[in-house]
């Protein structure tokens, strides 16, 4: 099932569902109970929003070989983990501003896990339990400021870094499949799940050894190699197979 979080003209923001091309309310949490109503807004008459608001974004660092080989970086022993803020997220649609504090911003196609059961010390096995669904995330990086600093938390962290959508996919397998990151129509990044250095039932074993999960939590699963520089007037475009795909236009932040 599709979960969206969406709004009209005539309603406040809410979750809803997507069958086809429409959409119904969801009454109540999608993390505990609900009901779904008929499925009757046409999907392109929405304004969808991002499909979660989590308390915490964690992200993991060089979880494909081919990205650690093209910064000549080494690959971890144990996944390498930082946060973005939850101001980070923009929705499908919605545009990634560019800092003028940075000459060198980058896109990062990632399959992101959302949280759907609390948890600390989850072991593997019973990772899938606690998982809600799936999305498609842009972990975007102001990379000059990020090797500058050392620590990262700058150069993740700008509004607008981290665009979130279209939707949360609750039936999805994570183990093999495509992601891609098309940058006005270049193919930019292509690589399949099954290439992570860490899966997803690890991930969540490592990172919830670490603190305590909550659903809506995001998951940030890394990224493959052919990261590159988005500048003003650029589309990008993250698909992965099996839940659809996010697209962000790139511009220049207003004069302040």
């Amino acid at each position: 099932m599709r979960i969206i979080r969406y709004q009209t003209a005539s309603q406040s923001p809410s979750f809803g569902w997507v069958m086809e091309d429409k959409v119904g309310d969801l009454e109540g949490s999608p993390f505990s109970q609900f009901s779904r109503t008929e499925a009757i807004h046409p999907l392109e008459e929405v304004d969808l929003l991002p499909p979660v608001i989590p308390s915490k974004i964690i992200c993991v660092g060089r979880n494909y070989v081919a990205h650690a080989k093209e910064h000549d970086a080494e690959v971890p022993e144990v996944p390498l983990i930082f946060l973005k803020p939850p101001s980070t997220i923009v929705a499908h649609g919605g545009t990634i501003y560019l800092p003028p504090q940075s000459q060198q911003v980058e896109h990062e196609a990632e399959l992101a896990v959302v949280i759907g059961k609390s948890g600390r010390w989850i072991p593997p096995e019973d990772a899938k339990d606690h998982v809600f669904g799936f999305t498609i995330a842009n972990d975007v990086s102001a990379r000059d400021l990020q090797f500058r600093d050392g620590q990262w938390t700058r150069g993740k962290g700008f509004d607008t870094f981290c665009p979130l959508g279209p939707w949360i996919e609750t039936k999805f397998d994570p183990a093999d499949a495509v992601i891609t990151c098309h940058v006005s129509d270049e193919m930019r990044q292509m690589a399949s799940t099954r290439d992570m250095v860490f899966n997803v039932r690890q991930l969540i074993a490592y990172v919830s050894s670490v603190m305590t999960l909550y659903p809506g939590d995001l998951l940030l699963t890394g990224t493959p190699a052919g990261v590159s520089t988005i500048v003003d007037g650029d589309i990008v475009e993250v698909t992965i197979e099996g839940i659809g795909s996010l697209r962000n236009p790139v511009a220049n932040e207003p004069a302040h």
